[in-house]
């Protein structure tokens, strides 16, 4: 069985299991106070361009979600989201439960715009009982999204313009954010990102780390007093120095824009060969994540040997599913995977 349903199948890169196994024994303070998490966050600094953000280290992106929103929200507020939004859909109400309510926008392709946002906003100040309503109160949005596709510098700006104009903040969710970047269709560096919004995190789960996300904080007033939110909402990791490690051996050295490289390159390549057969894509994903939409009899056969996610049913006899690259999927993999979808479409 190949598995392609995700891009945390497997454990970590070599080279950051090597960074653990290396520091194993090494003593430090706990709570990610030690003298490597300072150094990955003086590297995360670096890469963004910016000397003055405070950066973070969680375990997964539920709770980074969680705590970075509930951190930055008064009671009243809401955060707004695509209706396909992580923390809308995948997150099993985490954000509710903190007492912030998910303010939904319609999308198609994962992305919201900036014209949505500001016509949600007048809606909501515009009507006499906004005052009985949620206060919108933060954009949210993932980059790439979780149906693949990205934001441009453009789009972003226009996003940032709006939240800054209301007064509201923006957060970039960034459990895949590696392979965003190195996407020719994103045209954004890390630096770009940064200045672009309120909050981001650099994810490592998804792209090569054991576990674990930097959170990336740029506006001083989610700033303040963050690790005691941090530690109310179980954040603070006692073997801090864990996190850091992984980070400091995915940024020393580039591999973190390496994975993303690999990764997209060889989902393009599946594109590209499904393309030729002439298998329509749901989404136009330049990005580590691909959604064939195939016949239903081929997915049956395929699922013998390879896993995938099943994301929509298109039609009566055709369903769109998700294949998904890492750090860890060879090339002899995903032609395994090409030269069987071949031999099963052209039958």
């Amino acid at each position: 069985m190949i598995r392609f349903e995700n891009d945390y199948s497997e454990g970590a890169h070599p080279l950051v299991m090597a960074a653990l196994n290396e520091t194993n024994l090494m003593q430090t303070p706990g709570y990610g106070v030690d003298p490597i998490c300072d150094r990955a966050r003086a590297r995360i600094r670096a890469l963004c361009a910016c000397e003055n953000a405070d950066v973070h280290f969680l375990v997964g992106g539920t709770q980074t979600n969680a705590t970075l929103i509930c951190a930055a929200l008064r009671p009243h507020q809401g955060a707004v989201a695509a209706v396909t939004g992580h923390i809308a859909v995948h997150e099993s109400g985490a954000i509710e439960a903190t007492g912030h309510k998910v303010l939904t926008l319609p999308s198609d392709d994962g992305k919201i715009t900036a014209a949505q946002v500001e016509a949600l906003l007048q809606a909501h100040w515009s009507d006499t009982t906004h005052e009985h309503m949620v206060q919108p109160g933060m954009v949210y949005i993932s980059q790439p999204t979780e149906n693949g596709t990205v934001y441009t510098t453009d789009e972003l700006d226009a996003l940032y313009r709006v939240c800054r104009e209301a007064g509201i903040y923006l957060y970039v969710d960034g459990a895949r954010l590696a392979y965003a970047l190195e996407s020719e269709a994103c045209g954004m560096t890390l630096p770009e990102l940064c200045a672009r919004c309120d909050a981001f995190y650099i994810g490592g789960t998804k792209v090569g780390a054991l576990f674990g996300e930097a959170l990336v904080l740029t506006n001083d007033a989610i700033k303040r007093d963050f690790r005691y939110i941090l530690k109310q909402h179980g954040g603070m990791l006692a073997k801090g120095r864990l996190l850091g490690v992984q980070f400091d051996a995915l940024l020393g050295d580039g591999l973190y824009f390496e994975i993303g490289r690999h990764a997209n390159a060889l989902a393009l390549r599946l594109r590209a060969a499904l393309e030729e057969l002439g298998v329509s894509m749901r989404y136009d994903s330049p990005t580590n994540q691909q959604f064939p939409i195939l016949p239903d009899s081929v997915l049956e056969q395929l699922k013998e040997n390879y896993a995938y996610s099943y994301w929509e049913r298109v039609d009566e006899t055709h369903s769109a599913v998700r294949f998904c690259m890492s750090w860890a999927t060879t090339e002899a993999q995903v032609d395994a995977l090409i030269a069987d979808l071949r031999a099963l479409l052209q039958k």
